[in-house]
């Protein structure tokens, strides 16, 4: 292999291999899984004679394509099902906000969880995510969307508490501009 070979599988690598960890927590694997998955995607490109047309969407579609095959395991899947709580490692989570924001996306349907971060982190088009996932573009949109929907609606709930005294729900609003007198 060639300097400029290994050149492009390294430039590569470090472009996408965080924004690949985080779409294989996406898919349903455990960090460690993700990073299994990301170096043997890896060592797979690097035995290519040369690089791919489209080496970004190539490696995306290689890597999806090897975590959903190593998902299917039987013991993989009961330890990733008794992983699921822990969908995002509790170090990365700094704020209330973002806690909020990554319960809202492990409650979504993978196939909608897959869409958002295909389209958010990895900032793929609708089209290159309907290519990459063989539907339409518009069912990638209609993913997208209705997933945004519903991480819209997870995180209004959250912004209401409960008091115990009453059993009512107090939703937490800016005050009000005063009425003038006239």
């Amino acid at each position: 292999m060639s300097a400029g070979e290994s050149h492009w599988s390294e430039t590569l690598y470090d472009a996408k291999a965080a924004e690949l960890i985080l779409y294989g927590r996406a898919l349903g694997l455990s960090h460690a899984e993700a990073e299994d998955v990301l170096h043997e995607t890896f060592a797979a490109l690097m035995e290519r004679d040369a690089p791919p047309a489209r080496p970004e969407h190539y490696c995306v579609r290689a890597f999806r394509n090897r975590a959903l095959n190593y998902r299917r395991s039987l013991w993989r899947r009961l330890t990733r099902e008794l992983e699921a709580r822990h969908w995002f490692e509790p170090s990365s989570i700094n704020g209330a906000a973002e806690q909020a924001a990554v319960r809202c996306l492990t409650r979504l349907p993978v196939e909608q969880r897959e869409v958002i971060v295909l389209k958010i982190w990895h900032r793929c088009t609708f089209e290159e995510i309907g290519e990459l996932l063989s539907i339409s573009p518009n069912t990638a949109a209609g993913r997208y969307r209705y997933g945004l929907q519903k991480i819209r609606s997870h995180l209004e709930e959250s912004c209401h508490e409960r008091d115990e005294f009453i059993g009512t729900e107090i939703a937490f609003l800016g005050a009000s501009t005063p009425v003038s007198e006239t």
